[in-house]
């Protein structure tokens, strides 16, 4: 995180209404609920996972069984069958 000096960013009226509740300290703003990323969106995991999930669907629907995809994709039968039997 990097901080940025308030005199170089808010105007000289809203600086002085803040510093009637904080002067002088460090004060952390929060990201806006509107510009928050969902999990993974930034890394592109979101993204691998929904590719590999379909892979495996399409696989199994193609007659792969439980047992070989979750060798071929190193996840427990109890993941694949969650990936598989879900919407």
């Amino acid at each position: 995180m990097k901080y940025v000096n308030a005199k170089s960013i808010f105007p000289v009226e809203l600086l002085k209404e803040i510093q009637k509740y904080v002067n002088g300290e460090m004060v952390y703003i929060p990201i806006s609920k509107e510009s928050r990323k969902k999990w993974g969106e930034s890394s592109g995991s979101k993204n691998y996972l929904n590719n590999r999930n379909r892979e495996i669907r399409q696989q199994f629907s193609d007659g792969i069984t439980i047992d070989q995809l979750s060798d071929q994709f190193y996840l427990s039968r109890d993941s694949i069958k969650k990936i598989v039997y879900s919407k």
